[in-house]
């Protein structure tokens, strides 16, 4: 049965049910009290003697009641349909929206009218859905059309090189493998950044108890000698800041942020400072940086995947460090994972400050006596 049957079926018990307590009542509270026979005296006969008992009164009662009933079924049965038609009219708008979702239209909203009830919310949670779906398709479509662009290119070069060589035996076979070497590493970081950034999407990595102040050391020292080749100054300072997550991916978290912050600095003097804080229920850890002034509505893009601050990333030629344009996107991603947030914000006199915030670890219960 449909639902709107079985609404309509629910209306006509509740009223036939509400009927026969009616009759009920008046059976038990008026006829009750008329006696079952009756005995008139009478001094002289004549006519408007009658008194009715009981029985005249069912017989005139029951017949009447049946009809009452019969006709309260039919009522019932007519204003339940219409009633249950009206009630759920709403979710015909909301079963053909989802319909043409499933064609693949995610643009469709229903933008249901009326009053905040419970369709409405559904109707409102399943626009906000198709937003989502719609928003998270589009970004997936870019992703992939610039990671075929990213991954095409040094496919190319390869090629490119390996023409050249053929069609020029004599030349220098050395600088020629030095080039090849370059592009096919590149090849190969960016290959293992997607394969990084597929698993954190995921979630499918181990959680274990993890200091993110000793994350912030170990990213400080391992990339001080490419700040000192820019002549930027590093610093990492601040509290015990415990976490509960994947060790590997929360380096890669810290180290892409320090990394970003030397490479995307000034041409010289510039600065990068680390620090993690602890905030109630919240780890906080945050990378500052020098740099040229950023346009604030530009800043919430440059966690799309191949974005740079000055537009979409190019593929670097050997030797340069720039990176291959998932630093952020990568980092934005493992903070989704950790149940985290991820702000990025322009300083005032240039460059960036990124804060992410994760769930601070509980505090490990004390040992047993």
């Amino acid at each position: 049965m449909s639902v709107r049957l079985k609404l309509t079926l629910s209306y006509v018990g509740f009223l036939m049910v509400a009927g026969v307590l009616l009759l009920a009542v008046v059976w038990v509270f008026l006829l009750r009290y008329v006696p079952e026979s009756v005995t008139i005296s009478i001094d002289r006969p004549g006519p408007g003697q009658f008194v009715p008992n009981r029985s005249d009164l069912e017989r005139a009662f029951v017949p009447r009641a049946t009809w009452a009933l019969a006709a309260l079924l039919v009522f019932g049965l007519v204003g339940g349909w219409l009633l249950a038609g009206r009630m759920l009219a709403p979710l015909d708008r909301i079963t053909a929206a989802t319909r043409v979702a499933a064609t693949g239209s995610l643009s469709h909203r229903i933008d249901l009218p009326g009053n905040q009830d419970e369709f409405r919310e559904l109707a409102d949670a399943f626009d906000g859905m198709l937003a989502r779906l719609e928003a998270h398709v589009a970004e997936q479509q870019r992703f992939a059309a610039n990671a075929s662009h990213e991954l095409r290119t040094p496919l190319a070069t390869t090629q490119a090189l390996l023409d050249v060589a053929r069609d020029d035996p004599d030349r220098d076979t050395g600088e020629l493998l030095e080039r090849l070497t370059a592009v096919n590493a590149r090849a190969i970081d960016l290959t293992e950044a997607l394969l990084l950034l597929s698993r954190a999407d995921r979630r499918s990595f181990a959680r274990e108890r993890v200091d993110l102040s000793l994350l912030a050391e170990q990213a400080s020292e391992t990339l001080l000698p490419l700040a000192e080749r820019r002549g930027t100054t590093l610093e990492a300072v601040g509290d015990v800041t415990p976490v509960v997550g994947s060790e590997p991916l929360l380096q890669q978290l810290t180290t892409n942020l320090v990394h970003n912050a030397i490479v995307h600095n000034l041409p010289a003097g510039g600065t990068v400072r680390v620090t993690t804080t602890t905030r109630p229920g919240w780890a906080v850890l945050t990378v500052e940086n020098t740099g040229e002034a950023l346009a604030p509505d530009l800043v919430p893009t440059l966690t799309e995947p191949f974005r740079r601050g000055t537009g979409r990333v190019r593929t670097p030629l050997a030797g340069d460090h720039a990176g291959i344009g998932l630093g952020l996107a990568i980092v934005d991603s493992i903070t989704r994972a950790h149940d985290g947030v991820l702000d990025l914000a322009p300083r005032p006199g240039g460059g960036l400050r990124v804060t992410v915030r994760l769930p601070a670890a509980p505090h490990p219960a004390p040992p047993p006596p």
